[in-house]
């Protein structure tokens, strides 16, 4: 059927009878007479050549065209409704969904969203936290920020930024420590990928103590715990620039290895729409601007 040629108002009528089973409500509903969704749905009907109700002593029940018709109308409906709801001060909100890895949500990105807000006042960005381990089909995201070496099947993957590990810890723990060495005699905070202790004593030319205490798999949770004196964290500093200006955190060794970058990744599959491109020129320029994030509104410092 032609699309000039839909019975809109009659379509509406059935639907909103379907839900309630009742010409008088679905009327009340739609701001018109009982009389009036009858006369629509009798010809719509007329039009199918189907019947789609039964009409029994008290309300409606569907046939099985009807039903078959019913599932179509409502997803419609609905979906038409939901896109009416995203305009709003006087443009489409389009809604973007990005998942990011929780130390550059909470060390760089929380602080640059009001900047993102207002150069793009009509996105309607949706933030997800992970720990670098995304579905990003699964979970609906049109782009996921991660920690590794870009080399994720089916993705596509632009870098962003380097990222360099090197121990931090409290200042009291700091005060201990003289040489790498002594860090043999600390807990070292340790994530899940298992050899970067290993890869820091390497460059540090010594060996690697076997590291103790528990496993995160978040460095801004580690540096955490590292700031509260329960051990040495191997983190990214630049995630963590102002725990380290207010000496929360101390980098007792000038040693830093490089263990990967950050990345900007999508599906393969994933067309890249208007907003999508929008946020990622935003986010390469912003990464590339070495002034640093205007202070959060409203709070204390960032913490981690």
């Amino acid at each position: 059927m032609d699309r000039a040629q839909l019975p809109l108002n009659a379509l509406r009528a059935f639907e909103a009878a379907a839900r309630h089973l009742n010409f008088t409500r679905a009327a009340i509903e739609l701001c018109v007479s009982q009389g009036a969704v009858s006369h629509q749905v009798s010809a719509l009907e007329k039009r199918l050549g189907a019947r789609l109700f039964h009409r029994l002593p008290r309300g409606l029940a569907l046939t099985d065209d009807g039903q078959a018709l019913v599932p179509v109308l409502a997803e419609t409906f609905d979906r038409i409704g939901a896109t009416l709801d995203r305009f709003g001060d006087g443009g489409f909100q389009y809604v973007l969904n990005v998942g990011v890895v929780g130390t550059f949500a909470t060390g760089w990105l929380l602080a640059r969203l009001d900047a993102f807000g207002a150069a793009h006042p009509h996105i309607d960005l949706r933030v997800a936290i992970n720990n670098n381990r995304v579905d990003l089909a699964g979970e609906g995201l049109d782009y996921a920020i991660r920690f590794g070496d870009g080399a994720w099947h089916g993705t596509h993957a632009e870098p962003l930024m380097t990222a360099p590990l090197t121990p931090l810890c409290a200042p009291l723990v700091a005060a201990r420590l003289r040489e790498p060495g002594d860090l043999a005699r600390e807990r070292l905070l340790r994530s899940y990928r298992v050899s970067e202790w290993e890869s820091w004593f390497a460059a540090a030319g010594g060996d690697a103590p076997t590291p103790r205490g528990p496993m995160f798999d978040s460095s801004a949770l580690m540096a955490a715990a590292a700031m509260a004196g329960l051990g040495v964290a191997l983190a990214p500093k630049a995630m963590f620039g102002h725990e380290l200006t207010t000496e929360r955190l101390v980098q007792p060794f000038d040693v830093e290895v490089d263990a990967g970058r950050y990345w900007l990744t999508r599906l393969l599959s994933r067309k890249e729409g208007l907003a999508m491109k929008a946020f990622r020129q935003w986010l390469v320029g912003a990464v590339g601007d070495s002034a640093p994030p205007p202070p959060l509104r409203g709070g204390p410092p960032l913490q981690a």
